[in-house]
């Protein structure tokens, strides 16, 4: 830490104290990331090498997860460091190898090396994607390094896609990349790797030959070189600056650059964002506006304020951040020096200011002071002559003036104030003399001006000083004077005490506003909770109607796009209608992104005033207001006010389109991959019967004559039993049918199990008849709230996927038990099993296991009807793995209910 540069003045920022505490208290583990701009580059042989370095510095250092590509001298790196075997699973009967979390948490080593970050884990592993392993190890206190390439960053993968023209499905949040306490750019020149990739020690020659043909062109590869170097150079920058505000270390550290505009009320503040707009995009760097809010702050006309909040709104649709910040310096350089000290900035640009030399003389000149404290930070000067004279392109809605009525009350009470004084002076007269008499004026004085404001005070300073002067000052009872230290003791209490009550205004005034805007910042804050805790759009809306018209006192309409049409969403009082003439201003505003209507300058007869509603992706809706008054409908205060629940509406309602987006983004890819398997199963389901109906009627049809009595009733069977395959198969899609449409209502009444098990084992005869059954049903089982037929159904659809999935002449068993208030039912056969990542799949609608040839067709939908009906019969059902021996097992568990204990109990 460079201690010489400690301001003694300045203190560490509260946020980036807590940051450091956090980290210093917290367990968690320390990451490291090895970036590299593509695959090849070096960054797991990099990774390896560090991990040698501190395991012989006795760190304990085990390899989770390291993919060597068949790379020999990566390959010569591992073999000396100690790994964790990886956990085999099995998927679409393949054996994929995933790292052990469970035991690498177990061994619990100083450092856990786990390469491909961005790796998504083989279904059944506990975490969907590897840096969520990676979160856990970290969670546990365990140092983790680990390695990824820059196009996985989630928010360049659409710059990645534009460049290489290749989608990167496999991606990291920014939030793992950001929250890394060492970050170590592996960077090779494009040459030197596609060297590399020639001479096969990245891919082998094929598949170099055609990454040399696409991806790791020249231009491509200094590309995605350049993204890496920015975005690891953005993270080093971010760490800078907080080391630097928790240290209190005064800046700049010019390491990366950084550009701060002072923006006042001036007309020609837009001209100086729009310039360091231009230098920061020359620079590539990150800007800020910033405003110091002073005393004179408070006496701004309502144009100068509309006209600085419209200067900060410019700032940040052109892509900067916008701070407004109190003054608490001796001046606004002071101010603007500290933040940008604190901040790390390295350029300021300011305006050339055009008042007259002895204005600067007298109250000083904030641009000579920055020049001259500025110290290492570059200040631009840009001439006044130079900026753009046009006013700023602003929204062009009239304002109602403020109120302020003149009221005569604090006046009289000021007076009245200074009359009570007086007497208390005369009071204390005797005992103190006239020298301490003024303070009791001075304290009355402070009192109006801390009370009532400026004005009055003025006037009680005056009443004061002329009671001070007739009652106290020898000749008493008249305004003459004849000791010349009388009329120097006068002076000064006239000028102490104006001096007083104008301060203490101010303190007043500044305590007003205060206040005002935490309240203000109190509603907003309210209200932006509520929205973060609704879910639908139409409690969004709701809200936003109800609290604008809340703080602002007006009536309120809510209009969203649908169908490439305006249409009335929401509104406060709900039963407000729009008329003709408010839907076309409505219309005007949506299609020009401009207000429009009442107190605009488009359509400003009608009723209401319509605002765009806008997000950084453009705009998404309009509201209107109106009340019953005539003429402008806000204030000055109230149009900001107004912007800021606009502004946090628009984001809730993009925030909830862009869920129901999603939403709707897996529910069309779920109809996709429904209506594939769907057709998949219909190609081979209805046509493999009805081939087989075909070709038995037409033998019977051609042959009649020439086949023995044998033959011909084996085919009749064949048609029968491919005619009831048929039936099964449509039976099954019309179940389906009304399971998803809600028309399955189960027709419940007391039921013996075992009956309903005997029923279903005579139904399923002709499937069982190359299969031994065993049955296992105690006698004194209760009996069951559920629907005869549709438990009948499951009980089928269990026996008939046993049957397809183990081998001729096995056992299958049905066997059934009490456990508590429920009884459960099990199906077991001794074929292979299920996988461990299939157990929840085989209830997928159209999934089917794939065990070999001996497998006979289905259509994938009988366990997932047979959920559907015993979840609507309240039980539930579960697949598993037998213990005893090979096979699966298919367990049923239905609720006992009240009355059936009754019937026990009573028996």
């Amino acid at each position: 830490m460079a201690n010489e540069d400690r301001d003694p003045e300045q203190r560490p920022l509260p946020e980036a104290l807590l940051e450091a505490a956090r980290r210093a208290d917290s367990h968690e583990g320390r990451l490291k990331i090895f970036v590299g701009a593509a695959p090849g580059v070096g960054k797991t042989y990099a990774m390896l090498q560090s991990a040698h370095a501190r395991r012989q510095a006795g760190t304990d250092v085990v390899v989770g997860v390291v993919e060597t590509h068949g790379r020999p001298e990566t390959e010569a790196l591992l073999r000396d460091l100690e790994g964790i075997p990886r956990r085999q699973l099995e998927y679409r009967d393949r054996l994929l190898e995933e790292m052990d979390l469970d035991a690498l948490v177990t061994r619990h080593p100083e450092i856990a090396l786990v390469d491909e970050l961005a790796h998504t884990n083989a279904p059944g592993s506990r975490h969907p994607k590897r840096y969520l392993d990676v979160e856990e190890l970290l969670s546990r206190g365990i140092d983790v390094y680990t390695a990824v390439n820059i196009q996985h960053i989630e928010s360049l993968n659409d710059v990645v896609a534009q460049i290489t023209h290749v989608r990167v499905r496999e991606t990291v949040p920014d939030s793992i990349f950001d929250r890394a306490d060492a970050i170590e750019l592996i960077d090779l020149t494009p040459d030197d790797l596609i060297q590399r990739l020639r001479e096969g020690k990245v891919y082998v020659p094929k598949q170099a030959e055609r990454a040399l043909e696409h991806y790791f062109s020249p231009g491509n590869l200094t590309a995605l070189r350049e993204l890496a170097l920015r975005r690891t150079a953005e993270r080093v920058d971010q760490q800078l600056l907080t080391h630097m505000q928790a240290n209190a270390i005064a800046g700049p550290w010019a390491a990366g650059e950084r550009v701060l505009v002072c923006v006042s009320e001036d007309p020609r503040a837009a001209g100086l964002v729009r310039y360091t707009k231009r230098l920061a995009d020359r620079l590539h760097a990150p800007w800020t506006a910033v405003s110091i809010e002073t005393r004179r702050s408070l006496q701004l006309s309502d144009d100068q304020r509309d006209r600085l909040t419209d200067t900060l709104r410019l700032a940040e649709s052109l892509g900067g951040e916008a701070s407004t910040i109190p003054g608490v310096g001796r001046s606004i350089a002071d101010d603007v020096i500290r933040f940008a000290q604190a901040n790390n900035v390295t350029q300021i640009v300011v305006g050339k200011s055009t008042r007259s030399l002895w204005f600067e003389m007298v109250r000083g000149s904030v641009v000579h002071d920055l020049v001259r404290r500025a110290g290492n930070i570059s200040v631009h000067v840009i001439p006044g002559d130079k900026l753009p004279a046009g006013s700023l392109v602003r929204t062009a809605v009239e304002t109602a003036p403020r109120p302020e009525p003149f009221d005569l009350r604090p006046y009289l009470m000021a007076l009245a104030l200074v009359t009570i004084g007086l007497g208390a002076a005369k009071l204390i007269q005797p005992w103190f003399g006239i020298e301490n008499v003024d303070l009791v004026f001075l304290t009355v004085v402070v009192t109006v001006a801390v009370r009532f404001g400026l004005s009055p005070s003025l006037l009680a300073s005056v009443a004061a000083s002329l009671c001070y002067n007739f009652f106290f000052l020898p000749p008493v009872y008249t305004f003459t004077i004849t000791d010349p230290t009388n009329i120097a003791a006068f002076f000064f209490f006239m000028l102490i005490a104006v001096l007083v009550s104008n301060v203490a205004a101010r303190v007043r005034g500044q305590a007003d506003a205060a206040i005002g805007r935490v309240r203000t910042t109190e509603s907003l804050y309210a209200f932006s909770r509520k929205l973060a805790g609704t879910a639908t759009l139409d409690d969004v809306l709701w809200a936003i109607a109800y609290q604008t018209a809340l703080m602002l006192r007006v009536r309120v309409v809510l209009l969203l796009p649908e169908n490439g049409v305006l249409e009335v969403k929401a509104g406060y009082p709900p039963e407000d209608q729009l008329d003709k003439a408010d839907v076309a201003a409505a219309n005007w505003a949506w299609s020009n992104d401009r207000p429009a209507g009442r107190g605009s300058d488009t359509l400003p007869g009608t009723k209401r005033l319509f605002l765009p509603m806008r997000t950084g992706r453009g705009p998404i809706g309009v509201i209107g207001i109106d009340d019953d008054r005539t003429g402008p409908l806000l204030t000055p205060d109230q149009r900001r006010l107004l912007d800021a629940l606009v502004d946090q509406g628009a984001l809730a309602i993009e925030r909830v389109l862009l869920v129901e987006d999603m939403d709707r983004g897996k529910r069309t890819t779920e109809s996709e991959r429904l209506r594939s398997a769907l057709l998949t199963s219909i190609s081979h389901d209805l046509k493999t019967p009805l081939a087989s109906v075909l070709g038995a009627a037409s033998m019977l049809r051609d042959l009649s004559n020439g086949i023995s009595e044998l033959e011909r009733r084996d085919l009749l069977a064949t048609v029968i039993d491919e005619s009831e395959r048929l039936n099964r198969f449509i039976a099954n899609l019309l179940d389906m049918t009304k399971l998803e449409s809600g028309a399955i209502v189960p027709n419940s009444a007391l039921h013996d199990i075992g009956e309903i098990v005997g029923s279903a084992l005579r139904r399923a005869g002709k499937i069982l008849t190359r299969h031994k059954v065993v049955l296992d049903l105690p006698a004194d089982l209760p009996m069951l709230q559920l629907d005869a037929v549709l438990f009948e159904q499951v009980l089928f659809n269990l026996l008939d996927n046993a049957a397809k999935y183990a081998l001729p002449d096995t056992t299958i068993m049905i066997s059934s038990h009490r456990d508590r208030d429920q009884v459960a039912l099990q199906v077991l056969d001794e074929g292979d099993g299920i996988g461990p990542a299939e157990l929840e799949s085989v209830f997928d609608k159209f999934y089917r296991a794939q065990k070999g040839d001996h497998v006979r067709a289905g259509t994938g939908l009988g366990l997932a009807i047979s959920r559907g009906f015993v979840e609507a019969m309240h039980g539930t059902i579960s697949a598993a793995n037998r213990s005893d021996r090979s096979g699966a097992v298919l367990t049923i568990r239905l609720p006992i209910p009240a009355a059936s204990d009754a019937l026990d109990t009573a028996a």
